[in-house]
């Protein structure tokens, strides 16, 4: 049941950042919750599939923001927002890959 919780209090941190503008502060606030919540998820194999598809999903609004992204014309209001967007995206998306990597090192050494 833990392991749930854990996982859908990720979800939950994960949307929040990609749903709403948060102010840097806030945003800082909520990544730190979310990789407290990675943290306690352990060492086990169920966990890092859910990682892995966390990162496959964050990994797919990426490449639909870039191609949003692209579809503005270079210098223009809209693509200068989409860019930051974008940026926000990609960092968010790194967080995910990042807590896939820790996943991965930890059902490696669990196995060990």
């Amino acid at each position: 049941m833990d392991g749930y919780v854990g996982q859908a209090n990720v979800d939950h941190f994960f949307n929040i950042l990609t749903s709403q503008p948060l102010t840097g502060r806030n945003r800082d606030t909520i990544i730190k919750l979310m990789i407290a919540e990675e943290d306690k998820l352990g060492r086990d194999l169920e966990h890092l599939h859910f990682a892995e598809d966390r990162a496959a999903k964050s990994r797919v609004r990426v490449n639909n923001m870039r191609k949003l992204r692209d579809g503005f014309a270079i210098g223009s209001a809209e693509r200068a927002q989409a860019e930051k967007v974008l940026a926000n995206f990609e960092s968010i998306h790194e967080l995910m890959e990042q807590f896939c990597h820790r996943m991965r090192e930890r059902v490696s050494l669990n196995r060990l």
